[in-house]
């Protein structure tokens, strides 16, 4: 699975020109394959594994990122996306040991809302 998530991040860091156009596109490409097992919960079984680990590993990405003293983000915004972080990891494997179709959706909404900040961020010019 690391293999799989390293290829897609090449994959789309190929179609993409910024980093947060990469970080968008994987956002949104995690939520939509949540929501396609959530909205066919009888691939939970085969695929929901799969999907909240790929899901764990873009966010602890995420995480390290923001935690790291290098990263140029002002500490509080460093802050709140590490609290995210927190919260996705933790309730990620809290559905990895019970299941719960409706649990996906904060994770769904979660993965939306930041890749939409992260493409509203590139359109007003914020780098």
């Amino acid at each position: 699975m690391q293999q799989h998530a390293t290829q897609a991040y090449q994959t789309t860091a190929k179609r993409t020109g910024s980093p947060r156009d990469l970080e968008a596109n994987l956002l949104s490409k995690s939520a939509t394959n949540l929501q396609r097992i959530r909205d066919a919960w009888d691939l939970a079984d085969t695929e929901l594994l799969g999907a909240l680990k790929f899901n764990r590993k873009l966010w602890n990405v995420f995480l390290n990122s923001a935690t790291n003293e290098d990263n140029p983000l002002p500490a509080a915004i460093r802050q709140n996306i590490a609290n995210l972080g927190l919260f996705v990891l933790s309730h990620t494997i809290r559905l990895e040991a019970k299941p719960d179709a409706t649990g996906l959706d904060v994770l769904i909404n979660i993965n939306r809302e930041v890749a939409a900040g992260l493409r509203a961020s590139q359109l007003g010019g914020a780098t």
